[in-house]
Formats: C-alpha cells, structure tokens, sequence
C-alpha cells in the first residue's frame, strides 16, 4: 500500500472518535438527557445551522420536528452518550429546546388496578 492510498473506505464508519467529537467529554454539562427527551431546534439554531459542527448541523436538520435523543442517535448513528452531550451543548447555546418526559404526580387508585388485573386474569 503506497502512500497515497487511503487505509479506509465509507463502510469503515468515522474517522473521528466520539470523544474527540465531545472534547472528551461523557455527560452533559447541565444535568442529563433522558432517552425519551424530545428536542426541537429553536429559531436561533435555524438561523446559525450552517456555521455548526457537522454533527450539529445534522442533529438542528434532524431536529426541526421533534425527535426523542434515541431517535437522534439511531438516525444519525451517533451513539447515544455522544448525543447527549452534543443536545446539551447545543441547549446551553439556544439551539434547541428540550422537553424532558413528564413524570407522574400520583400513584393509580389501587382498587383500579385491582379490577384490571382481575380483569386480565378472567380473559
């Protein structure tokens, strides 16, 4: 192999390691990302878009109707930890919005529960 031949082709996958794409980093710098967090690109990630990372750049494009962080990674093929830091960074800039899962106020009535089950078992 000669010089100027390249060691790899397009289904080597990256050139860029995952941790050079976050600067080394592992978790977002403001608290975590759940896997179900939908996120949207804001107006301001819209208009900078073009001078973003490339990573960015897909996830603003990907992101202008709403995505779940899984769902980013799995279009993107981006593993999952790299796009919450990537997501983090770009809502610590404005450039998207994040709608974390809402979390339950109160248990389910207990005697509801009770009928469902009795209701599944006489099936």
């Amino acid at each position: 192999m000669s010089r100027d031949e390249e060691w790899f082709d397009d289904e080597a996958g990256p050139v860029v390691r995952p941790y050079a794409v976050t600067g080394g980093r592992t978790r977002p710098s403001k608290g975590s990302l759940e896997l179900v967090a939908l996120v949207t690109t804001t107006s301001h990630g819209r208009a900078v878009a073009s001078s973003l990372d490339p990573e960015q750049r897909a996830i603003a494009a990907l992101c202008l109707r709403l995505q779940s962080i899984v769902e980013i990674s799995a279009r993107l093929n981006i593993p999952v930890g790299v796009v919450r830091v990537l997501v983090g960074d770009m809502l610590d800039a404005g450039l998207v919005t994040v709608h974390r899962p809402a979390r339950p106020t109160n248990r389910p009535d207990q005697a509801l529960i009770e009928k469902v089950l009795d209701g599944l078992q006489a099936l």
